[in-house]
């Protein structure tokens, strides 16, 4: 038999989806089981075990990545089962056009008619979509092709190259004789409405490293550097550092989450990084439904300001961005020191090794 995974287009998507890998992988042992997924998001899933080949789909590079060349290269596999994870129209085309023989999904875009059993959210009496957790929409989808119930455990693995990343920054910044390592995480490819304002997490940043002695490090990605190194100068403390020097990829962001004490991030993907390596989580929400990305997670904690034009699920606040102004440094860092009462800092020698 062999199965193909149309895998979630967003990272923090993809991080969600990984109980229902995990379960394919555990119920279908004999299966070959192929990733269709987005570059980026095969750096998030690279090092797990789910996936016997990977089928890299791109909409610039070359030719061999886009999606027609996909959908042909898949048809000569002969897929039995097409799982379709990722919610976008392109995914059940793809699906179709390779003959893949049952192609299982939610019927969103007007994709219905491109797939063998077809799934419904939850909607409301004028036919609008009920904020529920993702995680829960995907479980669904495995149940549907006789699988057992997922559970919510997200789960995600590092590469010995991404340790050795994490290594030199370790080692550079001396993070391995420090007491605790807090990382910050500003950004969010959703839009600018997701982001609490860069003088917030420096005071942030300053706050842990005066009241707390915490080591903080500032992840970003390659178009976040900036941001990263305005917070540390902004915090003007030796104990707080940014990624913004180091060669960045997803792996690296994934090793220091892993090795971190406690995650604060906004409500992006690296959020959901936390929980796959079991590290505290504080996330700032402002546009977005909690309910979307809920995953049940026991070491995390919400903290969204009521405002009366919000939750708006808008990427660009036309307003004033009350609903993450408001959000004030005392009550960030008020969350994150009791999460870290209930959760103290591991070893330095254990956080470092890889589970």
């Amino acid at each position: 038999m062999h199965i193909a995974v149309f895998c979630p287009n967003w990272v923090g998507d993809a991080v969600m989806a990984t109980p229902v890998l995990r379960v394919l992988r555990e119920y279908f042992r004999d299966a070959t089981i192929s990733g269709v997924l987005k570059p980026y998001v095969a750096g998030v899933l690279e090092g797990s075990p789910w996936f016997d080949r990977p089928f890299v789909l791109a909409s610039t590079g070359p030719w061999k990545h886009r999606w027609p060349a996909i959908a042909a290269r898949l048809r000569r596999e002969r897929i039995d089962l097409a799982i379709l994870l990722a919610n976008t129209f392109r995914s059940a085309l793809v699906a179709w056009l390779a003959g893949c023989r049952r192609r299982v999904g939610y019927t969103l875009h007007g994709r219905g008619c491109l797939l063998t059993d077809r799934l419904t959210h939850v909607r409301d009496a004028r036919g609008r979509r009920i904020p529920s957790p993702e995680i829960d929409a995907y479980n669904r989808i495995i149940e549907r092709i006789g699988c057992p119930t997922p559970s919510h455990r997200m789960q995600l693995f590092t590469t010995a190259s991404d340790e050795s990343q994490a290594d030199a920054v370790w080692r550079d910044e001396g993070f391995d004789h420090q007491r605790e390592v807090i990382c910050l995480n500003p950004g969010g490819a959703f839009g600018s409405a997701k982001h609490w304002p860069t003088p917030y997490f420096a005071q942030l940043a300053r706050e842990l490293a005066d009241r707390r002695g915490s080591t903080v490090l500032v992840l970003c990605g390659p178009s976040e550097r900036d941001t990263a190194r305005q917070i540390v100068q902004a915090a003007d403390r030796p104990l707080v550092h940014a990624l913004a020097e180091y060669p960045l990829s997803i792996g690296l962001t994934k090793a220091c989450v892993r090795r971190a004490d406690l995650l604060i991030t906004t409500d992006s993907g690296p959020r959901h990084f936390a929980a796959a390596f079991d590290r505290p989580v504080v996330t700032l929400f402002g546009p977005t439904h909690i309910a979307w990305t809920e995953t049940y997670y026991a070491r995390a904690v919400h903290l969204q300001k009521r405002v009366p034009c919000g939750p708006c699920q808008m990427r660009v606040c036309p307003l004033d961005h009350r609903c993450m102004n408001e959000l004030s440094v005392e009550e960030v860092y008020g969350a994150a020191e009791a999460l870290l009462r209930r959760y103290p800092p591991a070893p330095r020698e254990l956080v470092r090794q890889v589970g």
